[in-house]
């Protein structure tokens, strides 16, 4: 076991890393007509979209997300607002970002980023979400329940596992949020929030027994 591992199992972290790679779509990137970046406690979001913008994937960009329980100490001000500013320091032009700071989830970061967009004359048939690399596939599961007439293509920090998880420096914390994310891509179709993902044998099974072994901080009742 790698000294990052803080004490969770060789087999722990195997089922893990299926898990990531899961909840990964492996899109491949092409031109949009905007990008969307998803508000989260990940800086790396507005990096990574930074990143893309410049290689004239996107016009536009709208950053979106208010604040939640675990980013309000470390964005005050709002993820969307923090973001916006990271990509400006990055070389992003300030008119070509646009700002949507209230959304409180996933669902809300899609509808209230539309009518961001809307609102600015923009009506996209081809969307780029940029999120956190576990976070691609509720993403997308959600955006195309939520706006169906747009195409959406998912991108994340090209990172590994064992590197994500050196950027967030809590390696429980991680697999927590792998699980917790899974949880959703499975439940929440059954409530309408997403359209459903089909999930392997395999996936499910590590799915399971991180639940057993106590990876349940991020699960909902």
């Amino acid at each position: 076991m790698s000294d990052n591992q803080q004490g969770i199992a060789e087999d722990q972290w195997r089922l893990a890393k299926l898990i990531w790679d899961y909840h990964q779509m492996h899109h491949e990137l092409r031109p949009v007509n905007v990008a969307i970046g998803l508000g989260s406690h990940d800086l790396g979001v507005a990096a990574h979209a930074a990143e893309l913008y410049r290689t004239g994937l996107f016009p536009t960009l709208v950053f979106t997300g208010g604040n939640s329980p675990t980013t309000k100490a470390r964005f005050p001000r709002g993820e969307a607002v923090h973001f916006r500013e990271h990509a400006i320091d990055l070389g992003v032009p300030a008119e070509a970002i646009l700002l949507e700071p209230n959304a409180a989830n996933t669902g809300q970061n899609i509808t209230l980023a539309r009518e961001v967009l809307a609102a600015a004359g923009i009506h996209p048939t081809t969307v780029l979400l940029v999120s956190k690399p576990y976070m691609e596939r509720r993403s997308f599961a959600t955006a195309r329940k939520l706006w169906p007439e747009v195409e959406f293509v998912c991108a994340s920090e090209p990172l590994e596992f064992d590197d994500y998880v050196k950027t967030i420096g809590d390696e429980k914390l991680v697999l927590d949020m792998l699980v917790g994310d899974l949880q959703r891509v499975i439940e929440y179709p059954k409530a309408g929030f997403a359209i459903e993902q089909e999930v392997s044998v395999d996936v499910y099974a590590a799915y399971e027994s991180l639940i057993r072994d106590g990876f349940t901080s991020r699960l909902i009742s």
